[in-house]
């Protein structure tokens, strides 16, 4: 279920100029204010005629300003999901799901309430009203309504950004299941490079209505161009190994073992991890004696450095790629190069709970 993006839109001062073609997934939007991602997804759910473009979702043409084709919003098929439920406060949530379906073709294909009831854990919430949902229930019927709409699209706009943190450690995870359980195009737009590494197929940076980078998120998270150097991160593959009884989990990566605070799934799991660039330290030589336990083991394939103190060294990590922010001076004294084997260091605590996902990184369209 491919996503095919290609609009143009000149507003005063601002002119929106993107074109995208991303897999199946989740396509995330990914960028500062003011980049055009609140313009491009008003587009495609039809609250924006754009000057020109096309778009269309596994076929289903939304746009095509030269066939003078543009269906009207509620024509378009989408399952939207907003940074609040806004669900009806007069209906229970059992009602609440099943709105959208009211709506839909007959020939729609849709989920099954009960599959969706299961997907999301709500079935102890169905004969509740709104006013009695947490922030994270909310959300959870939300996304459910969505699916039960029989949608060819599903459009996020910022669903996590109104609850606090526990709360998005909630939702999180369904958004993961949505993403590898539902065969539905998902366009979703975060700033937040957490969830960008945990829940992308494909990421689009844009910056001042232009598209600055696209590809997976372990490729556009690693790009200085795009998150700037205090930003750089690296998303590595890991498979859950066991789970100790001190409280750590023991991953298998590429590049040799990761011990993290207790990892919530199920030993032989694949999931992602995003590690911040600035929490790595480089050896030329192993380390011993140390009290950080990751120690990683790559071969050096860029060096960047930054017009100021810092330098951005990338190792490849079996097929992963690792970032570490050090200084420049730190990268003379040593001496490092391209080809050369170094170790990277890694404190476990470095890498917060929001910051691991399920899934594997999939290569994704240029």
């Amino acid at each position: 279920m491919t996503l095919q993006i290609a609009v143009k839109h000149a507003f005063t001062g601002f002119d929106l100029d993107v074109g995208i073609q991303a897999p199946p997934g989740v396509t995330v939007l990914f960028g500062p204010s003011g980049s055009g991602k609140t313009t491009l997804i008003n587009a495609v759910a039809g609250l924006l005629r754009p000057d020109s473009g096309r778009i269309a979702a596994d076929g289903w043409v939304l746009l095509d300003t030269n066939a003078r084709r543009n269906l009207a919003p509620h024509r378009r098929r989408i399952g939207y999901i907003f940074q609040e439920g806004r669900l009806f406060p007069h209906l229970t949530v059992r009602q609440n799901l099943l709105y959208g379906r009211w709506f839909a073709p007959r020939d729609a294909r849709s989920e099954r309430l009960p599959r969706v009831v299961e997907m999301l854990g709500i079935g102890q919430l169905l004969e509740r009203r709104p006013g009695a949902l947490s922030g994270g229930e909310k959300q959870r019927v939300a996304i459910g309504r969505a699916l039960l709409s029989g949608p060819k699209l599903i459009l996020a706009d910022e669903p996590l950004a109104a609850l606090d943190e526990a709360r998005k450690a909630e939702i999180l995870p369904y958004f993961e299941r949505l993403r590898d359980e539902v065969s539905v195009p998902i366009l979703y737009v975060s700033h937040s490079s957490s969830e960008v590494a945990r829940l992308a197929t494909t990421v689009v940076a844009l910056k001042a209505g232009r598209v600055v980078a696209c590809g997976p998120p372990a490729k556009v998270l690693g790009d200085v161009a795009v998150v700037g150097a205090r930003g750089a991160a690296s998303v590595l593959t890991a498979r859950v190994v066991a789970h100790h009884a001190d409280g750590l989990s023991e991953l298998a990566t590429a590049a040799g073992p990761l011990w993290l605070p207790r990892v919530d799934e199920a030993p032989g799991k694949t999931i992602r991890v995003r590690i911040a660039a600035q929490e790595v330290i480089l050896s030329r030589a192993r380390p011993e004696g140390l009290s950080a336990l990751n120690i990683l083991c790559g071969r050096i394939i860029d060096i960047r450095l930054g017009d100021g103190p810092g330098a951005l060294v990338v190792l490849a990590v079996g097929e992963d790629r690792l970032t570490a922010r050090i200084t420049r001076r730190s990268a003379e004294a040593m001496g490092l190069a391209a080809g050369q084997t170094c170790h990277a260091i890694i404190k476990s605590v470095a890498v917060a709970p929001e910051d691991v996902g399920t899934g594997r990184i999939q290569e994704a369209a240029e």
